[in-house]
């Protein structure tokens, strides 16, 4: 009976200890493949050096030909040795980064990792971290800071070298590196540099409570600036005085008394001058590169990161230059320019211009991309009439009116510069003369719907909810005005502007940026614009942006005072508010903004009003001036015809008065007597109707004008139609437009006009 019993016990154990055997090989399998995944990956890490680790985080920027251009850090960094580092200040950096510091001895900290893996699971969210001080040392000598870098690959070899550390290296020794390297804010690398930026002194004039923001600071040292944000500074020292006294480094007394203390007690004062750090004449560029690299998940003040811009320097230099010296004159010093010079056929920024005059301010601010002025009549090629073209078919002659227009669903009636109508007129001559009644009817034609859409695709963003008035003014910035109309120049493909060619991570890890390209339009569509605007420099209201010998083309825009405006400045009623020109060749698109940051600096007078055409025409003849200057080739999708003046599809017999026009293949008048892209490419047609709008009432009794009746009679019509089916979606954003639209807001004023 005892047998059987001791055989029954037996056999049930059995199981439980196959189990068990079962357990324990998996668990021994599991550790076997992951020290053999952990070696795979930790064979590749990258070395890491003495040099290194006493080195700073901070990025450094190169030119497009590899020329070191500048480094974010501190020009003058302290560096700070262990034995003059205070103990407070070690304890401070313990306590809040890592408690087990001097306990462990691996360089990780297992018990860490479990216990911020559980946190994040809980939380469903990455909000605590397990890496020890060593490891972050590491992460900041040889590693990007990108989530996308966040691997296992990255993650075993961060450990690997954070265990290589730890055996060459004592616990003071990787304490003085870490407190030496990290990122402090305002250019500053390690809390000796800190201290003499925030504080004026070394590290051991500060208290107890200045060391503790210090120790706190890299956490975010933007957002736990003393200076700029003192409750949250005040909230992360706090904290690091907690964590002190809760590991018995100081006393309750000394706790007490640092955190009583104002977290603004002590600082240094500095003027703008000394704050900057950064070169004025790059200071936008680099602005822009910075938001760019941040934008791809990197941390170029703590990643070591090597980033190859597409800036031209010389190009940069020559554009700083022409804004700041005597060779376009301005109004007055007061007034402002924002200016963009990119690559067409790549979208690489070659130089841009945040301002001129500017205080020595590091990373101010960028006029060449702020949004929040109008373009005037610059957005007339993009928004109105290219989509007239690519979608409605229009030709170059296409009739428009300039007639009294009221914009639908309201009582705001529309004026163009002059505060006159001109009658029936070819839409190539309502675009070099820039009216802006026909622009208006042209866009209520297409859509404003259809039409923002095709301004998305070229980087320029109008809402399908804008009202009719976006027509003759929309708010851009120069960069995208300048890639929008690059688009033109590369007949119909858009590059996505970007100023950062490469980025070399410390490891050896290489970005690279560009752009494909998309077509955004059809080729007979840029081409037909691009003709037109031909015309805008050669007789129209850009004449003084001409340059001799170059083929180009481009577009003014001046925007008017609101009326709220003239209330508190009458005196500016006859001045334009902002003033534009966007013009581009086969190698280059230039857009430059001028005005005033505040009403109360002025307003553009005398000679002012020609510096965004003169800024252009002076810094693209420099580009242009060893480079080859060829026309635009017509595409076979485009019909060139003679078309009798003042008509809009009548071909001109011989001895008839004529100017050539062009057409989409499959929409010109069917006549066979034309001339296509296979024997001629386009020659400028700026004499399209040189007189022909003042003499359109009297053309239009005339026996040979009756086509142009005929026809300005149905676009009247279609415009009338296509205005009352669009009256309720364009009533509702009538408000905001009898704020911007009345009396001519947003108008073009046309200095110079050709009869």
């Amino acid at each position: 009976m005892a047998r059987r019993r001791a055989s029954e016990k037996q056999s049930k154990s059995r199981p439980v200890i196959k189990i068990i055997k079962w357990c324990f090989l998996i668990v021994f399998l599991l550790i076997v493949t992951g020290v053999g995944v952990f070696a795979y990956y930790a064979k590749d890490a990258p070395s890491i050096s003495t040099s290194q680790l006493q080195s700073g985080g901070s990025s450094s920027f190169y030119t497009s030909d590899g020329k070191f251009l500048m480094s974010l850090g501190s020009e003058t960094r302290v560096y700070v040795k262990s034995k003059n580092i205070p103990q407070e200040l070690k304890d401070a950096v313990v306590s809040i980064e890592d408690k087990r510091f001097y306990s462990e001895g691996l360089g990780i900290d297992p018990a860490r990792i479990l216990s911020s893996f559980l946190t994040n699971v809980k939380s469903s969210s990455t909000v605590a971290g397990g890496s020890t001080i060593t490891q972050q040392l590491v992460k900041l000598t040889v590693f990007s800071t990108a989530a996308s870098q966040r691997t296992l690959s990255r993650k075993a070899q961060e450990a690997w070298l954070a265990m290589k550390v730890e055996r060459e290296y004592t616990k003071d020794q990787i304490l003085e590196f870490y407190i030496n390297k990290v990122y402090m804010n305002y250019g500053t690398y390690g809390m000796g540099t800190a201290a003499s930026y925030y504080y004026g002194k070394s590290l051991k004039q500060l208290d107890l409570a200045q060391l503790a923001l210090m120790a706190g600071m890299p956490n975010a040292p933007v957002a736990y600036n003393p200076y700029l944000y003192p409750k949250k500074a005040t909230y992360r020292r706090n904290l690091v005085l907690k964590a002190m006294y809760n590991d018995k480094k100081i006393t309750k007394a000394q706790y007490l008394k640092a955190k009583a203390e104002n977290v603004q007690k002590g600082l240094k004062k500095h003027t703008t001058s000394t704050e900057s750090k950064l070169r004025k004449i790059d200071d936008a560029y680099i602005k822009e590169a910075i938001a760019e690299v941040q934008a791809d998940g990197y941390d170029p003040y703590n990643d070591n990161l090597k980033i190859t811009l597409n800036i031209n320097q010389k190009a940069q230099n020559k554009l700083y230059s022409l804004a700041n010296s005597d060779s376009v004159a301005f109004s007055s010093k007061k007034m402002q320019v924002g200016a963009t010079v990119i690559e067409p056929s790549t979208g690489k920024v070659i130089a841009i211009l945040g301002g001129r005059k500017l205080p020595s301010v590091q990373l101010g601010l960028d006029r060449a991309v702020q949004t929040g002025r109008s373009t005037g009549s610059t957005i007339k090629p993009v928004l109105d009439y290219a989509p007239a073209i690519e979608y409605l078919n229009w030709g170059t002659s296409h009739i428009v009116e300039d007639t009294k227009y009221t914009y639908p669903g309201t009582n705001v009636q529309l004026y163009d510069w002059d505060n006159t109508y001109m009658g029936s007129m070819s839409m190539r001559y309502a675009l070099v003369q820039s009216r802006n009644v026909p622009a208006v009817r042209t866009l209520n034609e297409v859509g404003i719907s259809r039409a923002s859409l095709f301004a998305r695709k070229m980087g320029v963003k109008v809402s399908a909810n804008a009202g009719l008035s976006t027509a003759i003014g929309a708010n851009a910035s120069s960069l995208q005005m300048a890639s929008a109309y690059g688009t033109f120049a590369t007949m119909g493909v858009y590059h996505k502007p970007h100023f950062v060619s490469k980025i070399e991570t410390a490891d050896g890890q290489v970005r690279r940026y560009g752009s494909t390209g998309t077509r955004v339009m059809k080729k007979s569509t840029a081409y037909m614009i691009t003709d037109m605007l031909k015309g805008v420099l050669s007789s129209g209201t850009g004449t003084s942006a001409k340059i001799s010998g170059i083929y180009a083309a481009g577009k003014t825009g001046t925007v008017k005072y609101s009326d709220d405006e003239l209330v508190k400045y009458p005196s500016y009623s006859s001045t334009p508010k902002d003033s534009w020109f966007v013009g581009y060749t086969k190698q280059y698109s230039i857009g430059v903004w001028t005005g005033y940051d505040n009403l109360k600096d002025g307003t553009i007078t005398g000679v002012g009003q020609y510096s965004a055409q003169l800024l252009y025409k002076y810094m693209m003849q420099y580009l242009m001036q060893d480079k080859t200057s060829s026309d635009w080739t017509m595409p076979s999708t485009v019909v060139k015809k003679r078309i009798v003046k003042n008509t809009e599809d009548e071909v001109a017999s011989p001895g008839q008065s004529y100017t050539w026009e062009l057409f989409v293949k499959g929409h010109a008048p069917t006549d066979a007597d034309y001339v296509s892209s296979s024997t001629s490419t386009s020659k400028s047609t700026s004499m399209v109707t040189t007189s022909s709008s003042k003499s359109s009432s009297s053309s239009k009794s005339s026996s040979s004008s009756k086509s142009s009746s005929s026809s300005s009679s149905s676009s009247a019509s279609s415009s009338s139609q296509a205005s009352s089916s669009q009256a309720s979606r364009s009533s509702a954003a009538s408000s905001s437009q009898k704020t911007t639209e009345n009396n001519g807001n947003n108008e073009d004023t046309d200095e110079k006009k050709t009869q």
